[in-house]
């Protein structure tokens, strides 16, 4: 009984962030505000491009499928965030925690997959203009969308069974606010190399291999860029890039310092860490409809339109 107890603990507890519980309220209030905006600010962006057929094209498919992604992310760490810190709710029970972890893993891959497949759309856009919608078809934007879903969902169902077959024995106290696949593996006193080493894998071959396609792709479309005759074409050219760059931007400068900061950074304290993990996947999906609203003229026309249009009502 013991021992079946260690292979299906009925839950975990999620202990915040160390050493600031006395500004746990304060705290939870920015991250609830960053929260609302991103559920409202992807909401408007999605119901955008749906009711409006001039945004019926692949850049913004592309970018209907990263606003619903960061939905996901959003919600799937920050309400348990804001219980936590407001509710004292930190126990999480251990199919909680494993949901939890998938959904947050699952939609930092599928995001990186989907700005790879914006940055080649851009790149068909640029380099290969005349051919964009014999190139960029219906089907192709389904299988790209299809196989972005199917690689993320293949590489990070594993972690779920691979933390499931892990004894708890010994602890089940979580030092962050919420589950993420190595740090609940590091809970059990079993051998959990096997987690390591596809934790380390997983980023390899799907996040670092996304970036150097990404880098590839923009290579390709600054040397047509730079050959164009006129400025004006170079600037048009570049300032459909420009909402792109800056997401990309937004979501991998971070992530490579969380990173090195959680590999190297041995005299950053604790709390700091957690802290800034938390920013991390509460402030890009806040930011990036705000990006692509301000850098995008198609989606900004809309969004004044529909506002303008309410106010007339």
């Amino acid at each position: 009984m013991y021992n079946l107890s260690c292979y299906n603990p009925s839950s975990f507890i999620l202990v915040g962030i160390p050493g600031l519980e006395k500004f746990h309220i304060w705290i939870g209030i920015p991250f609830c505000v960053i929260y609302v905006v991103a559920i409202v600010g992807n909401s408007i962006l999605l119901y955008l491009i749906a009711v409006e057929h001039s945004l019926h094209e692949p850049m913004f498919f592309f970018l209907s499928m990263l606003a619903t992604t960061d939905l996901v992310l959003s919600t799937a760490t920050v309400p348990k965030l804001l219980s936590n810190l407001w509710l004292g709710s930190q126990e999480i029970t251990f199919s909680g925690c494993l949901t939890q972890m998938f959904f947050l893993h699952f939609s930092f891959v599928v995001d990186s997959a989907i700005l790879l497949a914006m940055a080649f759309d851009r790149y068909v856009a640029i380099c290969f203009p005349l051919r964009y919608t014999t190139i960029l078809t219906p089907q192709v934007i389904i299988k790209l969308a299809v196989g972005t879903v199917v690689r993320s969902f293949s590489v990070i169902l594993p972690d779920v069974f691979l933390l499931k077959r892990l004894p708890f024995c010994r602890t089940r106290i979580i030092p962050h606010t919420y589950c993420e696949h190595i740090g609940v593996a590091r809970l059990s006193s079993a051998d959990i190399s096997v987690n390591i080493w596809y934790g380390f894998s997983v980023p390899l071959m799907t996040v670092i291999s996304d970036v150097i396609f990404i880098a590839i792709s923009y290579t390709f479309i600054l040397r047509a860029v730079f050959h164009l005759s006129s400025q004006g074409a170079r600037q048009k050219a570049l300032s459909t890039c420009g909402s792109h760059v800056c997401v990309i931007l937004m979501f991998y400068t971070p992530a490579f310092f969380s990173i090195l900061a959680h590999r190297f950074g041995h005299s950053v304290p604790r709390n700091m860490l957690i802290l800034f993990a938390n920013l991390y996947v509460a402030i890009p999906p806040a930011l990036n409809p705000i990006v692509y609203g301000v850098k995008t003229k198609q989606i900004q026309e809309k969004f004044i339109f529909l506002f303008s249009l309410k106010k007339t009502q």
